[in-house]
């Protein structure tokens, strides 16, 4: 009789990342946010000033996403966004004090939420976990290499 295959690590981090991922978003909707939400407005706070395409690299997304999200929290008075009077073709986005709360709601959520995640969790286990990640990012990153080199 064959050893049973183990699960291959990809599918089984896949599996886990979107239940974690799954469970994240639910917390943050309990907040009155989104992760598209809470990415614009830690990078907003930690910048304070940014212009849209920087607050676009920052958060991940395509500019055209980007201004779905922004109008959308512009309407919820969560920020505002005016022309740059040094250079009008770029847009620059400020929370406003109802975004700053939104940030404060939306960190303790995040906090809940990581407190909840590392729970039974060594701070050791979770330093080798961070390693592993870590790992697991580079050996993606050597294979997309190896194959942009052959192609």
């Amino acid at each position: 009789m064959p050893a049973p295959v183990p699960t291959p690590i990809g599918r089984e981090l896949a599996r886990v990342a979107k239940s974690v991922a799954r469970a994240f978003d639910d917390e943050l909707a309990a907040a009155g946010g989104s992760l598209p939400q809470w990415l614009i407005l830690i990078s907003l706070k930690t910048r304070q000033l940014a212009s849209q395409r920087e607050l676009a690299e920052a958060v991940g997304i395509q500019g055209a996403t980007l201004t779905v999200h922004l109008d959308a929290m512009q309407t919820h008075g969560l920020l505002t966004r005016r022309r740059d009077p040094t250079n009008r073709r770029v847009h620059l986005v400020e929370l406003t004090a109802e975004g700053q709360e939104a940030f404060s709601r939306l960190r303790r959520a995040a906090a809940d939420f990581d407190h909840q995640l590392r729970a039974g969790i060594s701070d050791r286990d979770i330093a080798t976990l961070y390693r592993l990640l870590a790992r697991l990012q580079h050996n993606v990153a050597d294979e997309v290499s190896a194959a942009d080199a052959t192609s």
